[in-house]
């Protein structure tokens, strides 16, 4: 069976990981054997120590006798390890006290049969390895820390500088720590370590200017960001991030259409040159609407039409109509344009929907990102709002109803990576950023709500 003595918290001996019960007395010899660091202490000193014996009290046979009993203690307790073991690890020697020897006591212990050694070597290891493996031992060392070291007797005199000397070097592991996973470039492992070194020492300018820098980079890192959460059970991580749509190279990019697949900006009359469907023809396929319509055409060819509309009935634009849902994906080099309708483009030219279309044609989004997105983050606008005409949508209940039903689909098979939802610069002062954050929080690890 294998021995452990556990002494970086409550002190504690374990045959095979099960805690073995000890008097308070036993626990205490166990600690200044362990404080001896190997060396040989006789049965006086430890009675005059841990019994607290008042100074000049003559130590006699009996006292002695007491420490013997904790001394046996301990060895009944390490007996069910194999034969002979704990006599090799709690050893009785001579010792010479005046002209007589007296019995004296010493425990060896290796690193696996001690905490304490695994710790230190593991930290100190750990200050000239390569980062990564740095990494691992320190996070390695510093799961064997459980509160104050020989914390039964902390404040002995024999304790307290190991205790010192242990508690500077866990102090030395987490700095470390810090220092190595900023090396990585995971700053957001490195933060809470340095918050908590900074509230242990208020007054330390190294650990303020430390935190100080970690809070800059995260934020220089964030750049354009203003909403990052990560739900690790779905796979995926919710962004909100000011920007340009047509700038996120790396991502599929959704645009809404009405139902009639609408491209014409001239004088911003069939749509605006200025919405997402017009930056679309002039940012992506530069200006040619033979070029956009010809590629709508082709991804439409599987989509039975809801209706056409006359020419008197709508002289200018087109007149084929679409079901409220329809999704084509437009391939581009190594991602796609999700053309999706989720509006209703009147004859007077003005498109009109209702929040339960929106959530719809979403729903149907969503289904053909799983299919033709090629696991890559989909960056969406804020759809429905300015001029799709959503009634009585907000912006923040737009944000709130993609992030809703992108996480329902994502629960039944992974949609994307990341949902990026990218909203203009110009429009982010009118949204009440922090309502989505607290929402977004609500989360749990499956991607519902508290209220769900």
């Amino acid at each position: 069976m294998r021995i452990r003595v556990k002494v970086l918290g409550s002190a504690c001996l374990e045959l095979d990981g099960a805690r073995v019960r000890l008097s308070p007395q036993a626990v205490k010899l166990l600690l200044r054997l362990v404080a001896a660091d190997g060396d040989t202490i006789p049965a006086g000193r430890l009675y005059e120590e841990l019994w607290g014996a008042p100074p000049g009290l003559r130590i006699t046979r009996l006292h002695r006798t007491e420490v013997q009993k904790r001394v046996h203690e301990l060895r009944r307790a390490m007996a069910a390890g194999p034969p002979g073991d704990q006599a090799g690890l709690l050893r009785t020697e001579q010792s010479l006290t005046g002209r007589d020897p007296v019995s004296a006591y010493r425990l060896v212990l290796d690193q696996h049969q001690l905490d304490r050694l695994e710790f230190e070597r593991l930290v100190n290891q750990a200050t000239h390895a390569a980062p990564g493996h740095a990494a691992a031992m320190l996070n390695e060392a510093l799961r064997l820390w459980r509160g104050t070291p020989f914390e039964e007797v902390a404040t002995s005199p024999f304790a307290r500088p190991v205790v010192r000397r242990l508690t500077d070097l866990y102090d030395t592991a987490r700095r470390e720590l810090v220092r190595v996973h900023a090396e990585l470039g995971q700053l957001h492992l490195a933060l809470p370590i340095a918050e908590s070194l900074a509230r242990q020492a208020p007054g330390d300018p190294e650990s303020a200017r430390t935190l100080r820098a970690l809070r800059e980079s995260l934020r220089a890192r964030h750049g354009d960001e203003v909403l990052r959460h990560e739900i690790r059970p779905l796979r995926t991580t919710i962004v909100v991030k000011r920007g340009d749509l047509f700038d996120q190279d790396d991502a599929n990019v959704v645009v809404g259409f009405g139902d009639t697949f609408d491209t014409s900006t001239d004088e911003d009359v069939v749509i605006s040159r200025d919405s997402v469907q017009g930056q679309l023809l002039h940012r992506v396929y530069g200006g040619s609407r033979e070029d956009l319509d010809r590629r709508l055409r082709k991804a439409l060819r599987g989509v039975t039409p809801a209706g056409v509309e006359s020419v008197r009935e709508k002289p200018r634009g087109k007149r084929v109509r679409y079901p409220v849902g329809t999704v084509v994906p437009l391939p581009l080099p190594g991602r796609r344009i999700f053309a999706t309708v989720y509006c209703r483009q009147g004859n007077d030219l003005v498109t009109r929907g209702t929040k339960d279309q929106l959530r719809a044609a979403l729903d149907r989004l969503w289904e053909s990102v799983t299919v033709h997105g090629l696991y890559k983050p989909v960056a969406v606008p804020l759809v429905g709002s300015r001029l799709a005409r959503i009634d009585g949508l907000g912006d923040e209940e737009s944000m709130r109803m993609i992030v809703e039903t992108f996480l329902r689909a994502s629960r039944s098979t992974p949609v994307a990576p990341e949902l990026r939802i990218v909203v203009r610069t110009s429009s982010l002062q009118r949204i009440r950023i922090w309502d989505v954050a607290r929402f977004v929080e609500r989360l749990d690890g499956t991607g519902r709500y508290a209220d769900e």
